[in-house]
């Protein structure tokens, strides 16, 4: 089993493009959807048992099948599945498009979701600054509400670049500057991340976010001061399940972890939405649980990695989830019509403008994309995958595909990596023009 650290730098920089391709064109709408936006309420229940026209369906998947089809072209070599669950004010879909002979995929089938996880940490945060047990605005060197303890350690190994002028607001938005351990290479570990090159040497290797802060306070590592400019850190976000765990510790006067807070009040079986969602944070809880999608990745050097179970402690709050395509489609579209745990007017705080002079338009832990709404997308051991809701239509899709082609990578369209990832958005904007609804823009 290889590492799943091929491809993240490329990722990075063509989900920039193709993120900023869309917010380039959309700045008004993203105000006018998070601020104007009327929620739709009729018809608005699950439909699982909704009874969908066989044409319905039909079209969805032929739409589905000639984009895997039509990238298996491009690409010269098969696609081994692409995925969409598509949910309407009156219908909810499920199409899995494989090769013929392969067995397609279902609605409960697991897969990991990878920085879809991003919007399940900014939601927890946002439920405790609405509970009142942090200030989402306040700065990470500040004291935890009610108490004397900060929400990150005044210590050496945190003393870290601007540590003390960052917020939580801004380490939700990527604007604080802080260097990604995980994505870009760190001083002493031969041109690797810190997680590839731990990982590689130790696949059992148990991370803590304090070894991986270490790191920017040893070699002195950051991007920019905070809100000057915008850079995609998934660090920043380990920092965040950090301060969940430490909060939440407090506030239950035992050891907590991130997962157990999104366990107990965001997904859990005692929550307001029950979901089987599921974000590890043990090296040893490593099981992809059956039925589950194994992603397929292909390496510059002509190598297939197949992926199976996987140690994601490096991954905690920022990649670490992984559920079904129905559970992760009920969370995004109850969640961004303010039906979860988090009021409408928390949800529109999420939705929030960022406005910097970089023209960074992610909010906070989901950005907005013409006709596909509010969410995230996501990249991890050879699966990608894309999670949104559209308040002006009331749809909401989740799509993913099993393979990341890393077989002839560049920083452009023609990247076979770019191929693959544009794949997951050209089946959502295909199912829902096969519903009527606008595609791509």
């Amino acid at each position: 089993m290889g590492g799943c650290n091929y491809s993240t730098n490329n990722f990075l920089v063509l989900f920039n493009m193709v993120y900023n391709f869309y917010c380039s064109k959309t700045v008004v709408h993203l105000g006018m959807a998070a601020l104007g936006s009327v929620w739709l309420t009729a018809c608005s229940s699950l439909l699982k048992d909704h009874d969908i026209s066989q044409d319905s369906r039909s079209r969805v998947q032929k739409a589905v099948d000639s984009v895997r089809t039509a990238l298996e072209k491009d690409l010269g070599n098969s696609v081994p599945s692409l995925n969409l669950y598509v949910q309407t004010p009156t219908q909810a879909i499920f199409t899995s498009s494989v090769p013929a002979g392969a067995t397609p995929f279902t609605e409960n089938t697991n897969f990991r979701f990878a920085s879809n996880t991003k919007t399940f940490t900014s939601t927890a945060l946002l439920k405790m600054h609405q509970d009142g047990w942090l200030d989402f605005k306040a700065k990470i060197a500040d004291n935890i509400p009610g108490t004397n303890i900060s929400y990150v350690p005044n210590t050496a190994e945190w003393d870290f670049p601007f540590k003390n002028e960052i917020t939580i607001e801004q380490l939700m938005q990527h604007s604080a500057g802080v260097y990604d351990v995980d994505n870009d290479p760190v001083p002493g570990f031969n041109g690797l991340s810190y997680t590839a090159y731990v990982q590689n040497a130790d696949p059992d290797h148990q991370f803590t976010t304090e070894e991986m802060v270490l790191q920017l306070a040893k070699n002195k590592l950051s991007y920019f001061a905070p809100t000057t400019d915008y850079h995609y850190s998934n660090t920043g976000y380990s920092i965040l399940g950090y301060i969940i765990a430490r909060v939440y510790s407090l506030k239950s006067g035992g050891i907590k972890t991130y997962e157990n807070y999104l366990q107990d009040h965001i997904v859990g079986p005692g929550t307001k939405v029950p979901l089987a969602l599921r974000f590890p944070v043990r090296a040893d809880d490593t099981v992809l649980p059956a039925p589950r999608a194994e992603g397929v990745e292909r390496t510059p050097d002509g190598k297939t990695i197949v992926f199976g179970n996987y140690n994601m402690s490096a991954q905690i709050a920022e990649g670490n989830g992984y559920g079904t395509p129905a559970a992760l489609n009920t969370f995004i579209r109850k969640l961004m019509r303010g039906e979860h745990v988090l009021t409408p007017e928390t949800v529109k705080l999420m939705q929030t403008d960022v406005n910097l002079k970089s023209g960074n338009q992610y909010a906070l832990g989901c950005f907005f994309t013409p006709n596909l709404g509010f969410g995230h997308n996501g990249e991890r051991c050879g699966t990608l995958s894309l999670a949104m809701y559209d308040p002006t239509t009331g749809v909401s899709v989740v799509a993913f595909i099993t393979l990341v082609d890393n077989s002839n990578v560049t920083n452009d369209e023609n990247s076979t990596f770019y191929k693959s990832f544009n794949a997951i958005y050209g089946a959502a904007y295909g199912g829902r023009a096969a519903l009527g609804y606008p595609g791509r823009p």
